[in-house]
């Protein structure tokens, strides 16, 4: 008799067929798409829509129940990046579902890191060989048997590359951002890394967690322990300038004039 620990087995995959859109703006691209995911043996996938951008992809999702979104990222009318960033907070909101999952399918490789950032399934480029779409379609397939049995909510992200290795930092563990020279430093709880990604960018990305004290620096809100006189002179700051935020971790960030009463309302706010 074996005393073998029995290796996990993994969950079983849906027995109705993965239902699936395509979005992307060249129609050989999508007809050639199709044709992949009508003939894939397993997990059986079927198409119920075709959209050229995302605004028709957010038209059709509307009304079309979707397992999973085929996307591509470089589009007229908006990137499949931010259609799947769309897709993710809006399922975050009060009373609503899981959203569809996501697997880029393109042309531009270097999208690559980003796509982490938006819980991508999977990322594929073109030209698309028929084995790596079924190898997409199943970690899809297994991905939703699995998170059937929970609905804990996901946690978002940002990534980062550190010596070769991809990070996915969670957001509540953010203190803040600061843009120097070409890059920006992000400061956690846990480490520092550095971003390529203009700080406007990001701000727009992290939404209203996030506070600007200075055109060159983002604190995370749940952060910021108190808005007080600089007893010194801060590095950075301008020579007027006398305020900073002090963060949960001790340090303390230049507040700038122009900031500074947007910050005070935003830190009288109540939560």
């Amino acid at each position: 008799m074996s005393d073998a620990t029995p290796a996990p087995q993994p969950a079983p995959l849906p027995q109705q067929p993965l239902r699936v859109l395509i979005v992307d703006d060249e129609p050989l691209a999508r007809l050639r798409l199709r044709g992949l995911v009508d003939a894939n043996p397993l997990p059986a996938a079927q198409v119920v829509g075709e959209a050229g951008d995302a605004p028709q992809a957010l038209a059709l999702l509307a009304r079309t129940p979707c397992d999973l979104v085929l996307l591509d990222i470089v589009m007229p009318g908006g990137s499949g990046l931010r259609l799947a960033d769309v897709l993710r907070r809006a399922a975050a909101g009060p009373g609503q579902g899981r959203p569809p999952m996501v697997v880029f399918v393109t042309a531009h490789a270097e999208h690559a890191l980003r796509a982490f950032e938006v819980d991508a399934a999977d990322y594929i480029t073109k030209p698309v060989r028929r084995e790596r779409l079924q190898a997409a379609l199943l970690r899809v397939a297994q991905r939703l048997a699995s998170s059937a049995a929970t609905d804990a909510p996901q946690v978002p992200v940002l990534v980062v590359s550190d010596r070769g290795r991809v990070l996915r930092v969670p957001l509540p563990e953010l203190l803040y951002l600061k843009a120097e020279l070409k890059y920006v430093t992000l400061c956690s709880l846990h480490g520092q890394w550095l971003l390529d990604e203009p700080l406007a960018d990001l701000a727009q990305r992290l939404g209203d967690g996030f506070l600007r004290v200075h055109r060159n620096a983002l604190v995370a809100r749940r952060a910021v322990r108190a808005l007080e006189r600089a007893p010194v002179p801060v590095a950075g700051q301008e020579a007027d300038e006398g305020w900073v935020v002090r963060l949960v971790n001790g340090e303390a960030l230049a507040v700038s004039r122009r900031q500074l009463p947007a910050v005070r309302e935003a830190l009288a706010e109540p939560g």
